[in-house]
């Protein structure tokens, strides 16, 4: 089905999913996953073989899958560091491919941006990356197909292109948020709602609510693995406005749960406080017992990002 279906319709129920999400309470997961931090102090260094390690570190398995690279491509600001480094894309894209992947591919649908390729162009995608709109799918404008009983709706639509995939790779830029306190690996998958359907900024997300709607997408996609650009992340008002803040890490991991939480407390930022982490315990690991930390120490690596005034009590002590 085309994405050009109307969205009046699906508007109204996504006000009453906010009833019905989540009543029961989940089984806490109770495995343990590994998480891979290392160093990478500029984006002119190896990304390639940082890649490599992680994915190594943290025992992905990459060969003859479907993979989808999905950066964080919201706006662009020549002056502060918003989206994902294209440098970094464009090493995952190598990567992936040197591992035996059957297909690598990089898709967005941006929450703010209606064109998309435009606005790849401004953050310096088309000129970096070979080949780069043969290599790239426009998440908002692709064909769609129905997914049933999502959030408390009784069907919700997504990109063909990211129910196809065999793995979705997360690359989000580490940031401070303004409405989630933080927006790492799980918040990322905003873009694999079409906005042809949904709206600009994915109204019917906010409808539903920020915290339901993370959690609620990450439950459709299990098949992830997470890259996040901590090289420069933002701290301040993100996920736009903040100003850009060197952390000098990559963080790698299949658990996007367990990813987020490290990325947190490299961020100075207790996890257990920010609520659609809270809402996913079921999903993966948040408490650092649960999280077999690879490559550098979450607390050798920290630095504290910035945060407004109404997340001051997120602070990490």
């Amino acid at each position: 089905m085309k994405s050009c279906l109307t969205r009046r319709v699906l508007l109204p129920a996504a006000a009453a999913a906010l009833a019905s999400c989540q009543k029961a309470a989940p089984t806490p997961f109770a495995g343990s996953s590994p998480v891979a931090v290392l160093k990478a102090k500029s984006y002119q260094e190896d990304l390639v073989a940082h890649i490599l390690d992680g994915i190594r570190l943290c025992g992905l398995q990459v060969k003859d899958k479907r993979v989808l690279l999905k950066p964080n491509l919201v706006e662009f600001d020549a002056a502060t560091a918003i989206n994902t480094d294209v440098a970094l894309v464009a090493a995952a894209l190598t990567a992936f491919r040197s591992l035996g992947a059957a297909s690598v591919i990089i898709a967005e649908g941006p929450g703010h941006r209606r064109d998309t390729l435009g606005l790849a162009d401004e953050a310096g995608y088309g000129k970096i990356i070979k080949d780069f709109e043969d290599n790239f799918v426009d998440l908002n404008c692709d064909d769609v197909s129905p997914i049933k009983n999502f959030a408390g709706l009784d069907q919700f639509f997504f990109p063909n292109t990211a129910l196809a995939a065999d793995l979705i790779v997360s690359m989000p830029k580490m940031k401070t948020h303004h409405w989630a306190g933080a927006t790492l690996s799980m918040k990322n998958f905003f873009g694999l709602v079409p906005g042809a359907i949904y709206g600009w900024p994915k109204n019917t997300l906010h409808y539903i609510g920020i915290a339901d709607s993370i959690v609620a997408i990450n439950r459709q996609f299990r098949r992830t693995f997470a890259i996040v650009d901590g090289i420069v992340g933002m701290e301040g008002n993100g996920p736009i406005q903040g100003t850009p803040k060197p952390s000098g890490v990559l963080v790698f991991g299949k658990d996007l749960v367990a990813v987020d939480a490290t990325c947190c407390r490299i961020m100075g930022i207790d996890p257990t406080k920010v609520g659609y982490l809270t809402m996913a315990t079921d999903l993966g690991a948040l408490h650092s017992s649960q999280i077999q930390q690879r490559g550098e120490n979450p607390t050798s690596v920290r630095t504290n990002f910035q945060l407004i005034k109404q997340y001051q009590s997120l602070r990490l002590t």
